[in-house]
């Protein structure tokens, strides 16, 4: 499969300024793991730490180099990043790209990759929240060590950063990026230079580059593995994110940005902090300032909270996205998204989701208070993603790529082998804060689920009571119904019938404009659709006219414009003349429905109320638009 990334990147400025973006997008996550994983894989652990020793020290390293290697390099920049969905990425393109070629290829569609989709989207939103926290209450801890008597501040700090960077989010991820992005390049440059400082001091932390130092650590500390392997995959949190990101920049700055400066920055900071602790093991409680020499272990705090705070990016970013995704996809209700790129469309901003993470981000910290407190709470969303990822992957190389089952399956097996005993570690923190996240991204799946389960009922009442157009045609051919000059649209599905918007203006006005366009709007699982593809048009006679209007999952269903610029000459259609008809329905319940479709009956109505008005979504002139309501039980 040829990634089309290459295109999607020729829109950005140039390979150099992308790059420069994506360190201040998409590394910030994995950049600042060195403020706590190396500590966390000798901090106390039940009943007893583990072993502060020279080996012990080399064999953490390792774990944690080659997870950068195995997990990060190997299967998210040189295979996922492959798995592009026209220049998106994220789990949900994913989901979206393995669905379109099973239906290619004549399959089913398979609604468990949605359902996984789904899953790991969730908990994205759930690692969305924590991963702010921690960066930047990791950061601000620094002053602990540069300045202790502002150790009392930390809290409050955290705070004031994170309302600020949540209050720049409306600015684009390109223009934050190329802000952010001349300080991440300071940062990596920093994580080298301390860690060299370090690796010279004392050469044979090297040895953790030889796999074997991980393994035989691992083997010899066999009571403590579990607690050492959920320390260890913190330095990898991060990694989904550069998929997650993938429709901001495109594949080629993240791989050149990974594997010229951000994967050798970590490696030499991981030996160096091993190297400090061999012969200096009372810095653990702070092993990565400790590298930094005194004069200059203050300027490396407000450096490392610039950072943190970068760091969160990553994972705002792709809420963004994957919630634009999702709405498109049909399975969340409308929401406010804003388009902050005129060179790229996979750059969202979403006001909702900004503040609700916000608001988790805040309540997070003054709930936990420190980094080693929300350790507990960190990781496990993010194992799931991964794993989940891993599942989709080979369903993804079977219907993308044309691998075979056993090519495909070895490969995500390969994948597991070193997820599976992740995500098993992580499954002891489940009850020391990990079902934080979980709950979250139950909450999230939840939603998500009803709407779905909202639509498909409310379709199904829609279908059962509708009239067939051909009884319209009927009625109109016998002039039995008075029409009126103009055009006027109707939101309508894709079956034949009639909509409900026309039949309730019939049963009310008691009149048709003599031209009628039912008008169905359709996401395909691709992020865009070429804007001078014609639409779909049937002339059903009488006036009436079926039109289909496709728009990719990331782009803005702007109708007037599309009607405007593919109809041509068919319809001869003015935008600025037509009427638009909506229907604004309200929910009753019922009687016969049980109690848990009570529930969630409820509940969708509820978001159905709290979506973003269509006139918005689809960009309709407000002018032009005439709603009608509708009282219908489901």
């Amino acid at each position: 499969m040829n990634s089309p990334s290459d295109g999607h990147a020729g829109r950005q400025p140039g390979i150099a300024a992308a790059t420069l973006a994506a360190l201040g997008i998409v590394f910030g996550d994995i950049g600042t793991s060195p403020l706590y994983a190396f500590r966390e894989c000798f901090a106390q652990h039940g009943s007893s730490p583990t072993p502060l020793t020279q080996l012990n020290l080399v064999g953490a390293a390792s774990l944690i180099v080659w997870s950068l290697i195995l997990v990060v390099s190997v299967k998210y920049v040189l295979m996922i990043l492959r798995l592009d969905n026209r220049g998106e990425g994220g789990i949900l393109a994913l989901s979206a790209l393995i669905r379109s070629g099973a239906r290619r290829l004549g399959g089913k569609d398979p609604k468990a990759v949605l359902i996984l989709g789904l899953a790991g989207s969730s908990l994205i939103y759930a690692d969305g929240m924590i991963t702010p926290s921690i960066s930047v209450l990791s950061a601000v801890e620094g002053l602990s060590v540069s300045a202790p008597t502002l150790a009392h501040y930390v809290v409050p700090l955290a705070v004031i950063i994170l309302i600020g960077m949540f209050a720049i989010q409306r600015h684009g991820t390109g223009r934050v990026g190329i802000l952010f992005g001349p300080i991440v390049l300071l940062w990596f440059f920093t994580l080298g230079a301390l860690g060299l400082r370090g690796i010279i001091a004392h050469p044979e932390v090297l040895m953790a580059l030889t796999p074997s130092s991980g393994i035989t650590f691992l083997v010899r500390e066999w009571q403590h593995a579990f607690p050492l392997l959920a320390a260890v995959f913190l330095s990898v949190t991060g990694g989904e994110a550069l998929y997650a990101d993938l429709g901001h920049f495109g594949t080629r700055p993240i791989r050149v940005g990974w594997f010229s400066l951000v994967l050798p920055g970590l490696v030499l900071n991981y030996l160096g902090q091993a190297a400090l602790l061999s012969y200096e093991p009372e810095a653990l409680h702070a092993p990565f300032f400790l590298l930094a020499p005194e004069a200059l272990r203050f300027p490396l705090t407000i450096l490392a909270t610039a950072a943190a705070a970068i760091a969160s990016q990553a994972l705002i970013s792709g809420a963004f996205s994957l919630t634009t995704q999702a709405v498109q996809l049909g399975c969340l209700p409308r929401v406010k998204i804003r388009y902050t790129s005129e060179h790229s469309a996979g750059q969202v901003y979403v006001p909702a989701v900004n503040r609700f993470l916000m608001v988790a981000c805040i309540v997070l910290v003054i709930t936990f208070k420190s980094s080693a407190a929300l350790a507990g709470a960190y990781g496990i969303a993010i194992i799931l993603t991964m794993t989940i990822t891993s599942f989709l992957f080979y369903s993804a190389a079977r219907t993308a790529w044309g691998w075979s089952t056993a090519k495909a399956g070895s490969v995500t097996a390969v994948f597991l082998l070193f997820e599976l005993p992740f995500l098993a570690a992580n499954s002891l923190k489940i009850l020391h804060g990990g079902w934080l996240p979980l709950v979250v991204a139950g909450a999230a799946m939840g939603l998500m689920m009803t709407w779905l389960w909202g639509r498909a009922r409310l379709y199904k009442r829609l279908s059962r009571e509708a009239l067939p157009v051909a009884a319209l045609l009927a009625d109109l051919k016998r002039g039995s119904i008075h029409r009126v000059h103009g055009t006027a649209v109707y939101m309508s599905g894709r079956g034949d019938t009639v909509p409900t918007a026309l039949l309730h203006n019939l049963k009310h006005n008691q009149v048709l404009h003599e031209k009628v366009v039912l008008l169905h709007v359709h996401t395909l699982d691709q992020p865009r659709v070429d804007r001078t593809e014609p639409a779909e048009h049937f002339d059903l006679g009488e006036g009436v006219h079926r039109v289909t209007l496709n728009f990719g999952f990331a782009d803005t269903p702007d109708v007037p414009d599309a009607l405007k610029n593919r109809l041509g000459d068919a319809v001869k259609f003015n935008p600025g003349k037509a009427t638009y008809f909506l229907g604004r329905e309200t929910y009753g319940v019922g009687k016969n429905a049980s109690a848990l479709d009570r529930i969630r009956l409820a509940l969708f109505a509820i978001m159905a109320r709290n979506a973003s008005p269509a006139t918005a979504y689809f960009r309709l002139p407000p002018g032009r638009v005439v709603e009608l309501g509708a009282q219908i039980t489901l």
